[in-house]
C-alpha cells in the first residue's frame, strides 16, 4: 500500500540568523585509501556502520560500503580485516552489485539462532543484501558471511529492464520496533520515494517481504507566492539518501539532499512529516544547464528562504542516544564540509556544527557522505565514536591523479568537549547466558545495544510504535 504525502508548509519569510562558526575537532585515525578505478576495483567509499561487540568492545568492527568495490570491514585501529566484492545477486539474472548504504540489525533470528546482521542496499539490483556478523567480530578470520536468500523481489521496480534505469535502492536504515520484528527503511535514487520492507527468514537465509512505500514532496510553496522546484537533472526528483531511525520513538530522520532534514513517524503514513531544517539555498530558483550539466541560478542575487546549518547536499544521518529522550541527531552538511547537530528530543532544536581536521599525517574530512555514531565505549574511544566518510581523500600518500575516498574515526568525547555536548555511556549490556537478542528488554522491545539505558527500558516498552501492516 502506497501513501502520498503532500508538499511541506511554506518556508519562513526570512532566513534565520547565521550561527556561530563550527567547532573544530581533530582525528589521527583513518582507514586505508579506496580508489575508484579499475586498479582499485572501482571502490568508492560511501557509508559506514559500527557494530558493537556485546562483551569485548575491542572486537567491535566498522563495516563500510565501497559501491562497485563491495564492502570493507575494519577494526577500531582502522585496519582492514576483510574485503567482500560486489558479487552478483543470488538471482537468475545474476547482475553484479553496487553496495550503497549499510546498517546493523541486532538480534535477528536465523536458522534457530540469534545473529547480528549487516543490511546493505544494492543499487544495481534494487535489492537488499544480508551479511551475518561473526560473534568474535574483529577477532574472526572472516567477520562477515553473506546470507541473502535467492530470488528476492525488486524494492522499487517491476522488472529488470526498469532496474537497469538505476532509479533503485539507495539510502538505508534498520528499524526494529519490537522483539522479533526487523525492517529496512530504504530510499530510491532519483525520486522522493521511501519504502519499508520486513526482513524475514527464508529457508535458512534472509530475505524481505511486506514492502510499503510513501512519496515525499518534490516541490514547495514559498512565502513570495511562487513554487520552488529543486533543480535536478531531467527526469530526476530531489532524492533522499541519509536515513536513521530513532528506535525508541519510531521516528525516521531522512535527509533530502537538496531540501533539508525531515522527520517522519513510522510506520510510513502514520503521521504528518516535518521539515526540521532546510538547506541554505532552499527556495533559490535554478535552471539545469545541459552543457555544463550543472544547475545555474536564474537570479544570482537571490537569497532564498533556507536555513544556515545545512549546505547541499544534506547527506549522512545518525543518532547519538542519551538517557530517555535525550541525545543528538547528526547530519552531514556535504557542501561546506561540516556536521550539523540537533537535539533528539522535542522539536530538534539546533545545537551547532563542527568540522573535522586531520593531524599527524591525516587529512581533513571533506565532502562527507555517510556517517555513523555510537555512545558505547569502544576500544580506545571510551566516550563513544563517530565514523565519517571523507571525499576526496588528500593525505600525503594519496595518488592525486586518482579518485580517492576513505573513512575517518573521531572521538565523540572530543566532539562533546568542543561543543559542550553531553556524554552518557551508562548503558545496559546483554546478560550472560540470556537467550534474548542483544539489547532486548524483558518487556519484549528490541533495542539497539548502543542506546540501552536502564532508566528508559520501561518507558520504551510502553511507547513502541505498531508494526507495519503488509
Amino acid at each position: 500500500m502506497a501513501a502520498t504525502i503532500l508538499a511541506a508548509a511554506p518556508a519562513a519569510a526570512h532566513p534565520a540568523a547565521r550561527p556561530a562558526s563550527p567547532a573544530v575537532v581533530t582525528t589521527d585515525n583513518e582507514t586505508p585509501v579506496l580508489y575508484d578505478d579499475e586498479a582499485g576495483d572501482n571502490s568508492s567509499g560511501d557509508d559506514p556502520a559500527i557494530w558493537v561487540h556485546p562483551k569485548d568492545s575491542r572486537r567491535s568492527i566498522v563495516v563500510v560500503t565501497a559501491k562497485e568495490g563491495g564492502l570493507r570491514v575494519y577494526d577500531l585501529k582502522s585496519r582492514e580485516l576483510q574485503s567482500l566484492p560486489a558479487t552478483a545477486a543470488p538471482r537468475a539474472d545474476g547482475v553484479p552489485g553496487r553496495y550503497n548504504n549499510v546498517d546493523i540489525a541486532y538480534g535477528v533470528r536465523l536458522a534457530g539462532r540469534t545473529v547480528d546482521v549487516a543490511v546493505v542496499s544494492d543499487r544495481y539490483n534494487d535489492q537488499l543484501r544480508f551479511f551475518v556478523i561473526a560473534p568474535a567480530g574483529a577477532a574472526a578470520r572472516q567477520p562477515l558471511t553473506e546470507v541473502t536468500a535467492a530470488e528476492q523481489p525488486f524494492l522499487f521496480n517491476p522488472d529488470r529492464a526498469a532496474v537497469d534505469g538505476e532509479q533503485t535502492a539507495y539510502g538505508l536504515a534498520v528499524w526494529q520496533p519490537r522483539r522479533g520484528e526487523t525492517y529496512a527503511v530504504v530510499t530510491q535514487e532519483g525520486t522522493t520515494a521511501i519504502a519499508t520492507a520486513r526482513i524475514v527468514e527464508i529457508r535458512g537465509k534472509l530475505g524481505y517481504t511486506s514492502i510499503r512505500k510513501t512519496t515525499m514532496p518534490s516541490h514547495f510553496p514559498l512565502p513570495d507566492g511562487s513554487t520552488w522546484f529543486p533543480c535536478e537533472e531531467p527526469g530526476v526528483l530531489p532524492q533522499f539518501e541519509g536515513v536513521a531511525v530513532d528506535q525508541r520513538s519510531g521516528v525516521l530522520y531522512a535527509a533530502q539532499e537538496d531540501v533539508g532534514l525531515w522527520r517522519l513517524q513510522l510506520p510510513l503514513g502514520s503521521g504528518v512529516p516535518k521539515l526540521v531544517d532546510k538547506v541554505t539555498d532552499f527556495g533559490v530558483h535554478d535552471v539545469y544547464d545541459p552543457e555544463s550539466e550543472e544547475c545555474l541560478p536564474i537570479d544570482p542575487t537571490a537569497k532564498g528562504f533556507g536555513g544556515t546549518r545545512l549546505t547541499a547536499d544534506a547527506e549522512g544521518v545518525d543518532i547519538y542516544y542519551g538517557p530517555g529522550a535525550t541525545g543528538y541527531v547528526l547530519v552531514s552538511s556535504q557542501g561546506d564540509d561540516t556536521f550539523a547537530v540537533y537535539e533528539r528530543q522535542g522539536h530538534n532544536r539546533p545545537v551547532g556544527s563542527f568540522r573535522v581536521a586531520g593531524v599527524r599525517g591525516v587529512d581533513d574530512v571533506d565532502g562527507s557522505d555517510g556517517l555513523a555514531v555510537t555512545n558505547r565505549p569502544v576500544g580506545d574511544y571510551r566516550r563513544g565514536l563517530l565514523v565519517t566518510h571523507d571525499e576526496p581523500e588528500t593525505g600525503p600518500d594519496v595518488d592525486g591523479d586518482r579518485d580517492a575516498t576513505n573513512f575517518s574515526y573521531v572521538s565523540w568525547g572530543a566532539i562533546a568537549d568542543a561543543m559542550r555536548l553531553k556524554v552518557d555511556t551508562r548503558l545496559q549490556r546483554e546478560t550472560v547466558n540470556t537467550r534474548r537478542p542483544i539489547g532486548t528488554s524483558r518487556r519484549g522491545t528490541l533495542l539497539h545495544p548502543s542506546f540501552l539505558d536502564p532508566r528508559s527500558i520501561r518507558s520504551a516498552g510502553r511507547s513502541s510504535p505498531p508494526p507495519c501492516r503488509s
